[in-house]
């Protein structure tokens, strides 16, 4: 038969129980022993009262020594009809005690409650009296057990001072019954019973009380539940590439898991983690607890915690380099405030994937503008031949082989010799053109070596490309241009590559050229897709800045720019990120918009 699992908060409870009970009968039972101790202590007073009175008593005196000098001990029958028998019943019928006693110097019985007795040596050792000392006793004799006294007679010509030279011709046994002393506790424990009740109620609602706030506060969990559950969370927390921020209603921080410090760019904690701060906590800890105010994170994520963002859709932010998407929740349960749930999703890879296809996705059009008129010359030449116009086909071709093939609108772009930078620039050379905007490479172009760093140099350039031609066509002049310059610097670790970006806008106005650099700062409109910045779009220049400076370069602002143009002058510098030299001669490319003079 299986066996009968209690809940814990039974165990507990039960527990609780049993620790009451047992503290209620240790203390009822201490309680009563101190009584019985304390009536017993007052029987045994009480005797010895009695016992020296009795022994003081003149007729015992003068009777006890006129027996003890006789010879021999009267018969009983003398013994109970004498004065000695009568004085001591009658202290004992007075007092109630069990017994009155008296003896001669041998322990002889003169007065006994049980005329049998007389003239019998006492059942209990007399020596102590006899000898002249009082003492106080609990003794069984044959009347029972009993506590009492016994206390010396002195003749009657002798002081009778304790401790004196007085001659002691006897002693005086007085006791009162342990029975007596039953009764007398029996009385007194009518209020100990109801006190010890009492406490053991008052502990079983305590305990009681105690289980059902246990159980709230687990939410009806067991241990070994609970204990699973934080595993499991600690593993989830841990285990997913997103980074997840807890906050208490109280706004502290309960959770801060290894990837939300990974995305912020926060270093690495020493120690060995494991209490969710957490109830073994995560990588986190040591933030767990801190004011969530006051922590070191983006001001941008503490006001997604604000109680009029409820609602707010999320954001994207710019932290150590990295794009991250983040958005918070109200954490609800049982319409009790728990607190908020912060979540940061890193758009980084994402969006640098997007700029690569999107230069892809215009070099593609590109290419297929090219197809598309290729096809239709190629067309025009068969058209000729099919008519016998062989003449008019071999002028043709000449009139091709003058122009040249179909080119990006590029002007100068021949200046650039690294393939992955012509086709880069090339397309967004068209996407320029599509707007209106004449993308040109500067007269100072000159890189020797080639790109290494695809991806960084995508993400900087493409950034200041795609500003440049924004201003230019907000810019107030009919002449739309961007100009590019790129230089190159050799280098031990890899060699830096220097990018200027200028076009003819109306420059920066009376915006400070450091702001420009601030997260969420932009003049554009907000992208759509519900996710938006505090600003608008302004993560370009602040990504591009944070990502140069973590190569160890930087972006800023050459020239403000001035109504009317020209616009604004960018700079960014980025180390190691081309590669060496290239032994070939610098050759005219064939990608230059404008056909050369001469070749028409």
């Amino acid at each position: 038969m299986p066996r009968l699992a209690l809940r814990f908060s039974t165990q507990t409870l039960l527990l609780q129980l049993g620790v009451v009970l047992l503290v209620v009968l240790l203390s009822g039972t201490v309680h009563a022993w101190l009584v019985y101790g304390r009536i017993g202590a007052e029987a045994e007073n009480q005797a010895l009262t009695l016992a020296r009175t009795v022994a003081s008593d003149p007729v015992i005196r003068s009777q006890v020594q006129a027996i003890s000098k006789e010879p021999g001990t009267p018969p009983p029958a003398v013994l109970a009809a004498g004065p000695i028998q009568a004085a001591a019943e009658a202290a004992r019928g007075r007092t109630g005690a069990l017994f009155v006693v008296v003896t001669d110097e041998t322990g002889l019985r003169l007065a006994h409650p049980d005329q049998a007795r007389l003239g019998e040596r006492v059942s209990t050792d007399p020596s102590d009296a006899l000898s002249g000392k009082e003492i106080t006793t609990r003794n069984t004799g044959t009347l029972g057990p009993s506590a009492g006294a016994k206390v010396p007679v002195f003749a009657p010509d002798s002081a009778a001072a304790p401790g004196s030279a007085a001659t002691v011709v006897g002693e005086v046994s007085v006791g009162y019954s342990v029975e007596s002393l039953g009764q007398s506790l029996a009385e007194d424990i009518v209020p100990i019973a109801l006190t010890a009740a009492g406490s053991l109620v008052a502990g079983v609602l305590a305990s009681f009380l105690l289980r059902r706030r246990l159980q709230r506060l687990t939410l009806g969990l067991e241990p070994e539940e609970i204990s699973t559950l934080v595993h499991d969370q600690i593993a989830v927390l841990q285990g997913v590439d997103d980074g997840v921020i807890g906050v208490s209603a109280d706004g502290r921080i309960t959770v801060f898991n290894a990837a939300a410090r990974r995305l912020l760019g926060m270093p690495e904690e020493s120690g060995t983690p494991g209490s969710p701060a957490m109830a073994g906590a995560t990588d986190g800890h040591v933030l767990t607890g801190t004011s969530w105010e006051r922590a070191a994170v983006p001001a941008q994520l503490k006001a997604l915690t604000q109680p009029s963002a409820h609602d707010a859709e999320a954001v994207e932010i710019v932290a150590a380099g990295r794009v991250l998407v983040a958005n918070a929740r109200k954490a609800l349960h049982r319409k009790e405030d728990l607190g908020w749930v912060v979540m940061l999703r890193d758009r980084t890879e994402l969006q640098q994937l997007t700029r690569q296809l999107d230069a892809v996705g215009t070099m593609s059009a590109a290419l297929r503008a090219q197809r598309h008129e290729f096809a239709n010359q190629l067309h025009t030449i068969a058209g000729f031949m099919s008519i016998g116009q062989h003449g008019q086909a071999k002028d043709y071709l000449a009139r091709i082989s003058a122009t040249g093939p179909l080119k990006f609108p590029v002007q100068q772009a021949e200046l650039l010799q690294d393939p992955y930078l012509q086709a880069f620039v090339g397309a967004k050379g068209v996407e320029a053109d599509e707007r209106g905007v004449t993308l040109r490479i500067g007269p100072e172009t000159l890189v020797r070596g080639h790109v290494t760093e695809p991806q960084d140099v995508t993400t900087v350039l493409g950034n200041l490309i795609d500003n440049a031609v924004n201003a230019a066509v907000a810019g107030s002049s009919t002449q739309r241009w961007v100009e590019v310059e790129l230089l190159d610097q050799p280098g031990p670790d890899g060699g830096t590559l220097h990018i200027v970006v200028a076009d003819s806008g109306d420059g920066l106005g009376e915006v400070e050229p450091e702001r420009v650099f601030v997260e969420g700062f932009t003049t554009a409109e907000p992208a759509e897709g519900g996710i938006t910045s505090p600003g608008g779009q302004g993560l370009g220049l602040a990504l591009v800045r944070q990502l140069a400076r973590r190569r160890g370069g930087d972006v800023r602002v050459l020239e403000p720019g001035s109504p009317g143009g020209p616009g604004a002058v960018f700079m960014a510098t980025m180390p190691g990120v081309t590669g060496a030299p290239s032994d070939a001669p610098l050759t005219e490319h064939p990608t230059a918009t404008e056909p050369k003079e001469g070749h028409q």
